[in-house]
């Protein structure tokens, strides 16, 4: 059962994170045999899936250090990376009642989204600084924080489920800080 909790909370996270490093992560560890990936998503390891992810990851890695490009970024991948969450939720538990799948794969669009939340806002925030170094070591951190998340999902899930759960609560945190100095502001405007 932590097995499973960790791949939908971890790969949730991390599509949040970064949806297409998330899904070229899992493929090539398929595929080089870290760990396997359950039948429902063993589609995630085949070329076409793989090579798609891996371009798609190329723009990102670019469009991601660019200030204000990224945020456009982030605004497409609103709708992107929950999405991205809730399917690889729902594939990880497998066979399980579809209940349990309906509920897995809304668990993990909202971890997802709640990833991608923080992730944007605080792009956003570090985008008024005038210099690129801040946004680029963001952008590296995470990146290495998906193919992270997915590497321990996959070989050591109670270490994955521990890390989630702090980056989880830090996230909420994030996005919870930062929509009061949004609404102090509006009202300021006011």
């Amino acid at each position: 059962m932590a097995d499973l909790l960790s791949a939908v909370l971890g790969l949730s996270f991390a599509s949040g994170l970064n949806a297409y490093a998330t899904v070229l992560g899992l493929g090539v560890m398929h595929r080089l045999g870290v760990f396997h990936l359950p039948p429902r998503l063993e589609v995630i390891a085949t070329t076409p899936v793989i090579t798609a992810a891996a371009v798609l990851y190329m723009v990102e890695f670019v469009a991601d250090k660019i200030p204000f490009i990224d945020t456009l970024w982030d605004g497409i991948h609103t709708v992107i990376r929950p999405a991205a969450g809730a399917l690889l939720a729902h594939g990880v538990v497998g066979n399980v009642d579809p209940q349990w799948q309906v509920v897995a794969a809304l668990i993990g669009g909202s971890i997802a989204l709640t990833a991608h939340t923080a992730k944007a806002s605080t792009r956003a925030a570090v985008n008024v600084s005038p210099e690129p170094f801040s946004n680029w070591a963001l952008s590296l951190i995470e990146d290495g924080l998906s193919f992270l998340l997915v590497w321990l999902t996959g070989s050591h899930p109670l270490i994955a489920l521990a890390i989630v759960s702090m980056l989880g609560m830090a996230a909420i945190y994030i996005v919870w800080k930062l929509s009061h100095f949004v609404r102090r502001v509006f009202r300021r405007a006011l």
